[in-house]
């Protein structure tokens, strides 16, 4: 079932690796900014979870003899992780008084978006559906979206 995808997954884990690391070094220029405000910091660090997602689901997709089953629960395992830096900015980004209210589901839900695909993805996978790997591939270019316009707003908003 995951032979088919390989050359994706390669493709996929050297991309998602070269982006996070991207991401950290950009981020690093402006750290002194960045960790004054707790909300750039955490949407950063839930941006590098959810490319270091990618890259892990990418990896694993490469694992010879993977069962269906063992890669399905590892997907779902791995966005659990995951999914726990995103609802720390969520919480984060509410409670923040500053932006403007109608901004605020803007600045987190796009955050969400690879990680459900992923969740459904991991329980498709699992159940030895082939779907599943269809929509793996959707959470990881939603992963690298979503990075990168949270990473792009995060150093743009140090700048103000």
């Amino acid at each position: 079932m995951m032979e088919q995808w390989s050359e994706f997954n390669v493709a996929m884990a050297g991309a998602t690796a070269a982006l996070a690391g991207l991401v950290i070094v950009a981020a690093s220029v402006n750290i002194a900014e960045i960790i004054k405000s707790r909300t750039l910091t955490a949407r950063l660090l839930a941006g590098v979870a959810t490319l270091v997602l990618a890259l892990a689901v990418a990896a694993l997709g490469l694992v010879p003899d993977l069962e269906p089953a063992w890669y399905g629960g590892l997907i779902i395992a791995a966005t659990l992780l995951a999914t726990v830096f995103q609802a720390n900015a969520t919480r984060l980004i509410a409670r923040d008084p500053a932006p403007a209210a109608r901004a605020r589901p803007l600045k987190y839900l796009i955050g969400f978006l690879p990680l459900a695909a992923y969740i459904v993805a991991g329980v498709m996978v699992w159940a030895e559906n082939p779907t599943g790997l269809h929509l793996a591939a959707a959470g990881c270019l939603l992963a690298i979206v979503s990075a990168v316009v949270v990473s792009w707003v995060a150093l743009v908003e140090v700048l103000r």
